[in-house]
């Protein structure tokens, strides 16, 4: 039988008797798996925005492919939202403090009252100090959607809970069309991915989720802040001379469901019409081999304005936007590698 060159280097390794045995047990364990390994039809090695890891079906991939998003119904429980709902009601009454916590007022209400009540947060967010939070980002069938896209290790980068009270008349509940990416100093892109998860009904009148499909295909475009007549919420940056008439789709979502979307998505949301709320939990990952990268000249106001918040609350004044990211980021499974 001729010999590779793999098993000599392991032979040599294994000089006794005992440690013989040993190596052909290796060998012929080695042999039965590779005998059993299916190898990957041509048609999933053209496909580049997800991993075939047998997580997702072809066709779940070969969607996301297309549209740059796909929607898993029911993925949460409602059991499991209630306590991130609970933990939301109590940062709410100010019974408990979140180290790192940002808590986003709506422009309507922040100019209008100083208390912090559930009709005044529009959002908090980077959570991921707070383990009751982060359990979100930890939850075992979240994950193995996760590797999709990310590999097995997975880094939290940003973390959000979506409140969305009642418009308060001006139109400042929405959230302009953007892209992720455009905010995001870490690449590949392809191995980034938002998971957002609805806590309650979202549709067309409370704000739902508006995406245009295959927009993950295109390249990051120019964000400025929208001259809208009510204001507009601080970071909250659309693409400039976008065109009204381009096709969008409204995505209804029901408690539990969860889209994950790429970066480069073109999405927003729309005004809350009604009387109520319209909480979702939301946490971007990534690979935790992506890298960081110079922003672009056209990225710089916004990630200055990013730095100025930062050290103004940390009183780190030399702080860089890769300190920024890594401070508000967390480990969620795997090896940290450059993130």
């Amino acid at each position: 039988m001729k010999v590779s060159p793999l098993w000599s280097i392991l032979a040599r390794q294994f000089s006794s008797k005992t440690n013989n045995q040993q190596l052909q047990t290796i060998i012929h364990q080695i042999r039965f798996a590779s005998q059993h390994i299916k190898p990957i039809p041509n048609e999933e090695r053209q496909l580049c925005y997800t991993i075939p890891n047998g997580n997702f079906t072809f066709e779940q991939r070969q969607f996301y492919e297309d549209n740059g998003f796909i929607i898993i119904r029911k993925l949460i429980s409602p059991s499991t939202l209630e306590r991130f709902r609970q933990r939301f009601d109590d940062v709410c009454a100010e019974k408990i403090q979140i180290p790192g916590l940002t808590i986003m007022k709506d422009i309507a209400h922040a100019k209008s009252t100083s208390t912090v009540e559930e009709k005044t947060i529009s959002r908090i967010q980077d959570f991921t100090l707070d383990d009751e939070f982060f359990q979100y980002c930890c939850l075992p069938e979240l994950i193995q959607c996760v590797e999709n896209f990310t590999g097995p290790n997975i880094m939290s980068m940003h973390t959000m809970m979506i409140n969305k009270p009642p418009d308060a008349g001006k139109k400042t509940s929405r959230h302009p069309l953007h892209q992720d990416l455009f905010f995001f100093p870490f690449r590949p892109a392809n191995r980034i991915v938002c998971a957002w998860t609805a806590m309650e009904h979202t549709y067309r009148e409370n704000g739902c989720l508006v995406v245009l499909p295959g927009t993950h295909k295109g390249k990051i475009e120019q964000h400025v802040y929208p001259n809208w007549k009510g204001g507009v919420n601080k970071l909250f940056y659309g693409i400039e001379n976008f065109d009204p008439n381009r096709e969008k789709q409204y995505v209804e979502m029901w408690e539990g469901d969860t889209i994950f979307f790429h970066p480069l998505l073109i999405h927003g949301s729309g005004t809350n019409r009604t009387s109520g709320f319209r909480k979702i939990i939301t946490s971007h990952f990534a690979d935790s081999s992506c890298y960081y990268i110079e922003c672009e000249d056209f990225q710089k106001a916004m990630e200055n304005e990013y730095l100025e918040i930062f050290r103004k609350r940390t009183g780190r004044q030399d702080a860089t936007i890769q300190d920024l990211w890594k401070h508000r980021s967390r480990l969620v499974q795997g090896k940290r590698i450059n993130l």
